[in-house]
């Protein structure tokens, strides 16, 4: 056997195959396109979403508003507040649950427990992380490498949980979108502060969309990841203003995002709409890898 023939019999692994496979049916091509990105009848989990700053937060509220029929939020500090305010705004069916994503047996048993309350879930956000605050690796407050094991377990091991977890339902179900927040630091090497480990992890979280994107569309299942520039979120407020100011100048929009401005793209990998798109990187980032 070839290569080429291991490859597609790894791919196409069922006996009932059949290429090519149909296009969306007619139903969907009756579709308004601004009926493809509604988000009626999902069932959504969140991670990260605690911070009302947060990107976590935005896509929630996206969500709720493009109306979602349920919405599960996670994070490792409590996620009530977040979860009282938007169902006060929008009247959604959340719940809130407290989730440490670099325990792998806390994040399986959480899926398995929104699957019990919700009975499925059509879209996960694969976004809690951290960021790298402690300078360089050959700085003396790293070298016993604690930093490094705590970023490589809350923004990649994390993540692989999520995937692995949210993965086995989407292959019962037939059918999901799993949304990775990736940065644009898998992209670039980011100036004038320096953080290996954080550009690291955020490039294993794209690649795994891309991998996942492939790999999960054996069964219907799509899997993406959003790539933010710079955002005033709060996690980077430790730095320096000069360091911030630089990294201003060095986007051609000549400012940080705002979490909401990320929203549209987690809607559109949540939807319908991107119901073509799997295995991609979607950059978001005021034209900073563009120059």
């Amino acid at each position: 056997m070839t290569q080429s023939e291991k490859i597609t019999s790894i791919i196409f692994a069922d006996d009932d195959s059949v290429m090519p496979k149909p296009p969306p049916k007619s139903e969907f091509l009756q579709r308004s396109i601004m009926d493809l990105f509604s988000m009626r009848g999902k069932i959504c989990v969140v991670t990260g979403a605690a911070r009302e700053k947060g990107i976590g937060y935005a896509v929630a509220e996206a969500y709720c508003q493009a109306g979602c029929e349920g919405l599960a939020l996670w994070d490792y500090n409590s996620c009530e507040p977040a979860a009282e305010k938007l169902r006060k705004l929008y009247g959604t069916n959340i719940k809130s649950y407290k989730v440490d994503v670099t325990n792998s047996h806390n994040v399986y048993e959480t899926v398995d427990q929104v699957v019990d309350d919700f009975g499925a879930i059509d879209v996960f956000v694969a976004n809690a992380g951290i960021a790298w605050t402690t300078g360089t690796i050959l700085d003396e407050i790293n070298d016993d490498d604690k930093q490094w094991h705590k970023l490589v377990d809350v923004d990649m091991n994390g993540c692989y949980y999520c995937a692995k977890s949210v993965g086995k339902v989407f292959k019962k179900q037939g059918r999901g979108s799993l949304v990775i927040t990736a940065s644009m630091s898998a992209l670039i090497v980011n100036v004038p502060n320096f953080q290996m480990p954080y550009n690291v992890t955020k490039a294993a979280c794209m690649h795994m969309a891309k991998s996942l994107g492939v790999e999960y569309s054996n069964f219907g299942a799509r899997v993406n990841c959003v790539c933010p520039g710079y955002m005033d979120t709060g996690l980077s407020d430790f730095l320096d203003k000069k360091v911030l100011d630089t990294w201003c100048s060095l986007i051609p929009m000549g400012r940080q995002g705002i979490a909401k401005e990320l929203a549209g793209a987690y809607l559109y990998l949540g939807s319908d709409a991107s119901s073509y798109t799997t295995g991609s990187a979607l950059v978001v980032d005021g034209g900073f890898t563009s120059a």
